[in-house]
């Protein structure tokens, strides 16, 4: 019996060590996140989890075409119906656990549980949390636009994947040059002045939108050098302004402006141009992959359709196609125009 203990022992340890000696000789790479942090990454990157900014984080994995990577579910906040197209980008995103509680704050327990290789984050706080707590964490950025070039590089990295970001980047100049040639130097008295807000807030929500405003040739009211990412402001400082067109986050709001009286004199209100950001797998008008495609709708809605010899339609379904794996119908791409949830 004694004999028989001493051996299991000795096997148990046997297995232990073996799968030290392994994991320590399994290959690695290192790469430098977005906090100029030196991060080292098993060989091949299969289990992944998103924390926080989970849509805008799991756009960047849908681009790299790593959809089926990802081991948490949707938070809390994002499980309505605004984030549905997420579940025809990764249908079993409905069966994956929440590791998020209610305030957003991660449920540690239950991501060592998921075992995820990497953990993806844009909040300094989390990343330092997550990192205390054991995890390899990789910091995303995306506040300037210039980030964008620097933030797709590093997925294509993660995921050894470069090819598909450097498809990426291509798309997106192309895009964006496309409009600008178009846009040319029009003078600013020709541009047509746009507010970007969010109306149930009274806040512009983020400060990417005076970029792809810009890029769009419209000119951005909140645009005045301001550093700080949100804007808050009043119905008096809409009617100062007087924008041309208004651009909100959803169909309820466009409503709610045509609607309030103190604004019935405003440019965009009365030639009826208040319209409601596109969403796919995140709303368009804030950081996420589809934001090239921001840029196209928006010279649309301020120049006329196919401007810059631009089919939004077809645009939006190729990009669907080819960066998220999907091909979509033509009623799925109007839905995702329109913004309805």
């Amino acid at each position: 019996m004694r004999l028989r203990l001493v051996a299991c022992v000795a096997l148990i340890a046997y297995v232990i060590l073996v799968s030290v000696v392994t994991q320590a000789e399994q290959p690695v790479r290192t790469v430098t996140d977005m906090a100029g942090r030196t991060v080292s990454l098993p060989a091949h990157i299969e289990r992944v989890a998103a924390v926080g900014s989970v849509p805008v984080i799991h756009s960047f994995i849908f681009t790299m075409g790593k959809a089926d990577t990802i081991v948490n579910g949707m938070p809390l906040f994002a499980q309505g119906k605004r984030y549905q197209f997420h579940l025809r980008v990764a249908p079993k995103l409905v069966q994956q656990p929440t590791a998020q509680g209610p305030g957003g704050e991660p449920d540690i327990e239950r991501l060592l549980a998921l075992r995820p290789q990497v953990v993806f984050v844009m909040d300094k706080m989390l990343l330092n949390l997550l990192e205390r707590k054991g995890f390899t964490v990789v910091f995303l950025a995306w506040r300037e636009q210039s980030d964008v070039g620097t933030l797709m590089r590093l997925m294509g990295q993660v995921f050894e994947a470069e090819d598909r970001a450097a498809a990426y980047l291509e798309w997106f100049e192309h895009i964006v040059e496309r409009i600008n040639a178009a846009v040319g130097d029009r003078p600013a008295a020709e541009r047509p002045r746009v507010l970007f807000s969010s109306f149930k807030s009274m806040r512009s929500p983020h400060l990417i939108g005076d970029w792809w405003i810009r890029q769009a040739g419209g000119l951005s009211v909140t645009e005045d050098g301001r550093l700080m990412e949100q804007v808050d402001f009043s119905i008096e400082h809409v009617v100062q302004w007087n924008p041309d067109v208004i651009i909100v986050n959803d169909p309820g709001e466009v409503a709610q402006v045509y609607a309030d009286e103190r604004m019935k004199r405003v440019k965009a209100v009365e030639g009826k141009r208040v319209y409601s950001i596109p969403v796919g797998v995140h709303p368009w008008g804030y950081r996420t992959a589809e934001q090239p495609l921001m840029v196209a709708w928006t010279a649309e809605q301020l120049y006329g359709r196919k401007f810059a010899g631009l089919d939004l339609m077809a645009e939006t379904k190729r990009f669907y196609e080819r960066f998220f794996n999907v091909r979509l119908t033509d009623g799925e791409v109007q839905h995702v125009l329109r913004g309805e949830p």
